[in-house]
């Protein structure tokens, strides 16, 4: 297949990219390198792709429509991976436009594309945030998710109704994704395990938000990727059944929810400890209050995907974090 994989040089989608042209697809990265976080980890992560022959880059933004429809109309690509975003909960309470340029222009721009290219699939990334205050565990795509609680989740959770409405008023089979924590190799640097990992190899405290009450489900990358590519080739089918107007996650339109989640939610403290031993140091905890935008748990009801694609996330925690502090030393030198 022809894939076009938005978000090319970010985490997730620098995983994606090499898994789909190692199975032998044709893949489009399309990404603006951005400086929301160190953009020479981005180019590295292209480095790894960019000798394939089965690999082209464009370098542009998501809300430039006329660089996107370039990109349709050159590559015409048989299926969509939208992983592009303007990432981070906290980031959004700083600078919440870029989260509607990026999330919500961005998005509509793929919708459209998709739509006029006639794409035979659409899969985008959504998130565990837009579960928002819901105190019920685990989450499940049959909840409702009507309180967000940053803009970042209410931008994740707008992207699934506007692809519903695609799918409906269009026929555009899109299958939304709530990912769960994704941490690994060349992982984001703005994320907790990077973070910690960085001040413990520096004999520096670490921030532990909640006073490390918090739970969260991490979720290793190899199991997303795996998720992310058992659900591309099942593009959802529209079907007359009026009992799936009850489901939040189905519709009688070609659309789907799933979470990809490691079902196994970690008590924050204990990640930290994993991490410790993995590195083989110590470090100092400074508990602090939780902060405005989290919620205090995370932990995904996987069975909807287990059902439809015969797949659930299973890397123990213990084995991501190794396979994590060995790439991360090897990457830094330290």
């Amino acid at each position: 297949m022809r894939v076009l994989v938005t978000g090319a040089a970010g985490f997730i989608g620098a995983h994606l990219a090499r898994r789909l042209i190692e199975r032998g697809d044709e893949v489009l990265g399309y990404d603006d390198l951005n400086a929301y976080y160190d953009p020479q980890l981005k180019r590295d992560r292209l480095l790894h792709l960019v000798p394939s022959d089965g690999f082209r880059f464009v370098e542009a933004k998501l809300e430039d429509r006329e660089a996107l429809e370039r990109a349709f109309a050159d590559f015409r690509p048989d299926r969509v991976v939208n992983l592009a975003a303007q990432a981070g909960v906290r980031y959004s309470l700083e600078n919440p436009r870029a989260y509607v340029d990026s999330n919500l222009v961005g998005f509509i721009n793929i919708l459209e594309a998709c739509r006029h290219a006639g794409v035979e699939h659409l899969v985008y990334a959504s998130s565990s945030s837009v579960y928002g205050a819901n105190r019920r565990l685990p989450f499940s795509v049959e909840d409702p998710v009507d309180h967000p609680v940053s803009l970042y989740a209410a931008t994740k959770k707008a992207n699934e109704l506007m692809a519903h409405t695609y799918s409906h008023l269009y026929g555009l089979p899109t299958t939304g994704l709530r990912f769960f924590t994704v941490y690994g190799p060349w992982g984001r640097p703005d994320m907790s395990p990077f973070l910690f990992a960085r001040r413990i190899l520096a004999g520096e405290p670490i921030d532990v938000f909640n006073r490390g009450r918090h739970s969260r489900d991490f979720t290793y990358i190899d199991d997303i990727v795996e998720g992310v590519v058992r659900v591309l080739g099942r593009p959802p089918v529209g079907r007359d059944d009026s009992s799936l107007l009850a489901s939040p996650a189905t519709s009688t339109a070609p659309y789907r929810v799933y979470n990809i989640g490691s079902h196994q939610p970690v008590e924050l403290l204990r990640f930290v400890e994993v991490l410790e031993d993995c590195i083989g140091r110590r470090v100092e905890r400074r508990l602090l209050p939780m902060q405005p935008g989290d919620v205090p748990d995370t932990y995904a009801d996987v069975e909807a995907l287990r059902r439809d694609t015969g797949f659930a996330p299973s890397t123990p925690i213990e084995d991501g974090v190794a396979r994590f502090v060995a790439w991360y030393r090897g990457y830094y030198g330290v």
